[in-house]
């Protein structure tokens, strides 16, 4: 019979979940509560946060196709196929054909998901408010501004 010891897992915001941590390690654990606040801030309309990308992203940047849909949202070629046939189905949004490429078709947000993305940014607002409300205005700029940094190297470790 094997010996097995139980271990203590840390809480977030000890040991390697906390100060200790890799900073990677601290994105994608506050990356995972964040989702968890919009799952739920969401649940009550039927949308999902990557639907809830799909629609804002569209309704920022009409006439887009799935390919730059995909790029846009952060999510994949396929998960963004699912999502736009099914907020087609629901009546979200359009497509129509590229005036040049047969195969591409461009997508639009209709005013049945615009009303929807309006109730889905009530929601995802007051999450947005309680996310910044531990940090002054000047503190949240220089997040922002850090994340974008992020996003935007493209050092040896990005490729």
């Amino acid at each position: 019979m094997r010996k097995t010891t139980t271990q203590k897992i840390p809480a977030i915001g000890e040991g390697k979940r906390g100060d200790q941590a890799y900073l990677g390690y601290l994105l994608r654990q506050a990356n995972t509560a964040y989702r968890a606040r919009m799952e739920k801030a969401l649940a009550d309309i039927d949308i999902t946060p990557p639907q809830f990308s799909v629609l804002t992203m569209l309704a920022a940047y009409p006439g887009l196709s799935n390919a730059d849909l995909a790029r846009l949202s952060l999510l994949t070629p396929q998960t963004v196929s699912v999502i736009v046939n099914n907020l087609e189905k629901s009546g979200a949004l359009s497509r129509r054909p590229h005036a040049v490429h047969g195969r591409i078709q461009h997508l639009d947000i209709t005013d049945e998901g615009k009303a929807l993305l309006q109730s889905c940014k009530q929601r995802v607002n007051q999450v947005e408010r309680e996310l910044a409300s531990h940090l002054h205005p000047d503190e949240a700029a220089v997040v922002r501004r850090w994340l974008i940094a992020i996003a935007l190297d493209t050092g040896p470790a990005a490729d």
